[in-house]
């Protein structure tokens, strides 16, 4: 049976992709071992291993982000997440755009300025 940390790195990897989940490591292994211990053990080994939809996921991760604000990092990288586990364009526009009423254009323009940032950059790394 799998550890609560090969789990967690296995899910790391398929959401966020290799370099976040090596870069992720590299940038708190020296200061907070515990830190990517926890992230890696307890967000996505225990709760994103959880009995469900990598997708349904992704789209909370995305609108709780949104909501706060001031989590642009971490909400391009569920964004990448988002698509990296088969959401498509339309979809998670279609998240951002629900999110409007509840909290507002800035904080929804923030946001779908990212999903267009991150569309962009898989646009380019794909040689569209």
């Amino acid at each position: 049976m799998a550890s609560k940390r090969e789990i967690g790195e296995a899910l790391l990897r398929r959401v966020d992709g290799e370099r976040v989940a090596d870069n992720l490591a590299g940038a708190y292994a020296d200061i907070a071992p515990d830190f990517v211990r926890y992230l890696t053990e307890f967000a996505f080994g225990e709760i994103y291993a959880r009995e469900g939809d990598l997708k349904q996921r992704e789209l909370v991760a995305i609108a709780s982000l949104a909501t706060m604000g001031g989590c642009d990092a971490q909400l391009e990288t569920h964004v990448h997440g988002a698509f990296n586990v088969g959401l498509s364009q339309d979809e998670i526009v279609e998240a951002v755009m629900t999110l409007i009423p509840y909290i507002g254009f800035p904080k929804a323009l923030v946001a779908m300025a990212t999903v267009k940032r991150v569309v962009e950059k898989r646009s380019r790394a794909a040689g569209f």
